[in-house]
């Protein structure tokens, strides 16, 4: 394959990631609120649970590590779970019930109404994604989905539907990542330890 070509693909999915980023401010006041939900989960003794499928897994746990372990600075640890990391859960459940309800399982046995429960779902249609916040919805948590396209359906479930509005998976992925890193950022921001 010509280097010209992979050239060519570099520079368009960069101006493509570019041109996407220059439009997330208007995700800035949503972002807002799912920092304070999150303060006040924390506050109350809840926790910030995420889900989600292949990459969004990935994201979910990587997201869940940063408020646990710390982002940037040095702070006390902050309670989050990913639901995708217990893998004798996830085959268990697979196996005996199927997948679609892998994660609202959990969120049933897991969570309560002082949680914030965090779907990724770049198309807002995954079953799991979408019953886990129902389920979510139905103990009481606080539900935000991180989504992209038109919202999906998730988008009619979820307290909070963040909506990156742009058809390819890999750019709904990578704004995903930076907004939960800048929700990260807040924490490291507002905790005074």
């Amino acid at each position: 394959m010509s280097t010209s070509i992979l050239k060519k693909s570099f520079e368009q999915n960069l101006a493509s990631h570019l041109e996407l980023f220059k439009t997330l401010s208007v995700h800035q006041d949503e972002l807002l609120t799912l920092v304070e939900k999150c303060q006040q989960a924390l506050a109350n003794g809840g926790k910030i649970v995420f889900c989600g499928n292949g990459g969004s897994a990935a994201d979910s746990q990587h997201l869940a590590a940063e408020f646990v372990v710390r982002f940037k600075k040095n702070r006390r640890p902050l309670a989050s779970i990913a639901l995708t990391t217990d893998t004798s859960i996830l085959t268990a459940h697979a196996n005996d019930f199927g997948f679609d309800t892998v994660f609202s399982r959990q969120v049933e046995a897991l969570c309560s109404e002082k949680d914030v429960v965090i779907g990724l779902t770049t198309s807002g249609t995954s079953p799991n994604i979408n019953l886990a916040l129902e389920a979510a919805n139905e103990v009481g948590a606080y539900t935000v989905a991180f989504t992209g396209r038109d919202g999906g359906k998730v988008k009619e479930i979820a307290n909070l539907p963040i909506i990156v509005k742009h058809p390819e998976t890999a750019r709904i992925q990578e704004a995903h990542l930076f907004m939960g890193h800048w929700v990260c950022e807040a924490f490291d921001l507002l905790i005074e330890d």
